[in-house]
């Protein structure tokens, strides 16, 4: 009897996704990446002195090292990486579930960013650097349709990649309703928005809050839109302007602080 049709699919897709490994490329990132005990790591590629440079990382790595000429340097990288004469494979992180990571920390009131369509590397790396600045538990993004983790994305995170949560659901609206439920308030970036950030947290700054933030041009999505319990906008000095994505989620977290 032949297996149906959507059963090979999600067994292909599983399959595909136990396969997937990732170069991360850079001393942060591949140094960072060294020393997380829970990133599986898979092979290294250093010249002598990057080498040099990661020595203690490498040791309590217990990986061995394979050394390369600079000028030879054979690491499956795009030409145009930066990668300082680092190069590590690694399997993605796994962080669990939603709603374990966004259960937050004994004393601590969660905030979490959620990107809907966010697909630049640098600047999920950029939000996942401030998301571990200002004490948010997760960065949620979805599978299709957001920045997957890259080396671009590792290194613009300088690290962060490796300590802050970065979780990829298959539908948003359904994990903002799973928010919700968890007593989250949801709020989404939107520039045309009535309200500002200060105004819809106050009096809800000891509640769990999720900001929700769209892709640059497009923005949210209307079935996003539609399951945010409030549209907010980030008060500018002029009553005009923008900022990009990642800069917009450094202040939305800041204003939004418990």
């Amino acid at each position: 009897m032949k297996k149906p049709k959507w059963v090979v699919a999600k067994e292909q897709t599983k399959k595909a996704a136990a396969a997937e490994t990732v170069w991360l490329f850079g001393l942060h990132a591949v140094r960072d990446a060294l020393e997380n005990p829970n990133r599986q790591k898979l092979r290294l590629i250093v010249t002598k002195n990057a080498s040099d440079k990661l020595a203690e990382a490498i040791a309590t790595s217990g990986i061995t090292p394979e050394l390369e000429d600079p000028r030879k340097f054979n690491a499956p990288l795009d030409p145009q990486s930066v990668h300082q004469g680092a190069a590590l494979e690694v399997k993605p992180l796994d962080w669990g579930k939603l709603d374990h990571v966004c259960a937050g920390e004994p004393g601590l009131v969660p905030r979490v960013v959620m990107l809907d369509r966010v697909t630049d590397p640098h600047n999920v790396g950029a939000i996942l650097r401030s998301a571990e600045v200002f004490g948010a538990c997760a960065v949620v993004g979805t599978r299709h349709h957001s920045a997957p983790e890259t080396g671009a994305l590792a290194k613009t995170a300088s690290g962060a990649l490796e300590r802050q949560p970065y979780l990829r659901i298959r539908n948003l609206a359904d994990g903002m309703e799973e928010l919700r439920n968890m007593g989250y308030l949801i709020l989404g970036l939107d520039g045309e928005a009535d309200e500002t950030i200060d105004a819809a947290v106050e009096g809800h700054r000891d509640q769990p809050i999720a900001l929700v933030m769209g892709a640059e041009g497009p923005g949210l999505r209307q079935k996003t839109k539609e399951t945010c319990d409030k549209l907010v906008k980030i008060d500018f000095a002029r009553g005009f302007g923008s900022l990009n994505v990642s800069n917009a989620a450094a202040v939305a977290l800041y204003a939004a602080k418990p």
